[in-house]
């Protein structure tokens, strides 16, 4: 049997992989009452249910303390059971609750912000107990059903890391969560050339024209060796989730560019690679 504890920040899309799950076969549990797990499992385990998914999170209240308890039991009574943790940057989940106009399950009257950070602090125990970790923060809701099927229907090996490489113009500004930005605007400009203009680094014509400079190649070697070195030492931090941004003046040539280039460099290590072009349609 396999039984999936699914849980991780309010708004980070629990009910949305609870949802994928009971669609893939699994039979699913919402928010069950932590005095009720133990029960609940040994029930189970007693019935004809091959994949369960159960769904806990901060809604258990003061009651949340005792699911420490509670797992060290289960893991000493032999029961098999792996924990789905959905994590989500902060600044994400203020956007999120802003446009579904909800309260955060704590922060009552108060600010979301301080609410996260209070669900962030109770729920640290959980993480660092997860055997998979998902950071929601930059995917399409089709990209996080993408990555439940490998792990829970394919039954493939996950890695807990996610790289996001974002393109962005620096006259629009730095991507806030960014965690390493690199500054391509040394590189000849397309803009300047009639032909390719009106073109971004999505077309082939100003990709070969960018990457014909002896100086972008030397930057992508040098980029693609600093990074292969960098992202273990990042995981062994406990890193799941590394944003790289990628900047040129406007966003739509050179930065382009570099961000594919380096996109399929990185493809082949077995992590969740995500490629986005934040400034390409921008004036």
């Amino acid at each position: 049997m396999r039984f999936v504890i699914v849980t991780g920040m309010s708004g980070a899309g629990k009910s949305s992989v609870l949802k994928m799950l009971e669609d893939a076969g699994f039979f699913c549990v919402d928010n069950l009452p932590i005095k009720l797990v133990k029960k609940f499992v040994k029930l189970i385990m007693q019935g004809n249910h091959d994949k369960v998914a159960l769904g806990l999170d901060i809604r258990s209240g003061q009651s949340l303390d005792e699911l420490d308890v509670v797992l060290k039991d289960m893991k000493n009574a032999g029961y098999p059971y792996e924990i789905l943790f959905l994590d989500c940057s902060p600044e994400v989940l203020v956007k999120r609750y802003k446009e579904t106009r909800r309260l955060h399950p704590l922060s009552q009257t108060g600010r979301v912000d301080k609410g996260i950070e209070m669900e962030r602090e109770k729920l640290d125990f959980l993480r660092k107990k997860a055997d998979v970790i998902i950071d929601t923060s930059h995917l399409l809701i089709r990209e996080l059903k993408t990555q439940i099927d490998t792990i829970y229907i394919e039954d493939k090996n996950f890695k807990n890391f996610m790289i996001m490489i974002l393109s962005f113009g620096f006259k629009y500004g730095i991507p806030v969560d960014s965690d390493l930005v690199f500054d391509v605007r040394f590189l000849p400009n397309p803009f300047y050339v009639s032909e390719l203009k009106t073109k971004t680094g999505m077309d082939s014509e100003v990709k070969e024209f960018v990457m014909s400079s002896e100086a972008a190649k030397q930057f992508m070697n040098k980029l693609e060796d600093m990074l292969r070195f960098l992202i273990p030492h990042y995981i062994s931090e406990g890193k799941n989730q590394l944003v790289i941004s990628i900047g040129c003046t406007g966003g739509q040539h050179r930065s382009v560019t570099l961000t594919n280039e380096i996109t399929e460099r990185l493809a082949g290590l077995g992590y969740g690679i995500k490629t986005e072009h934040r400034d390409i349609d921008k004036d």
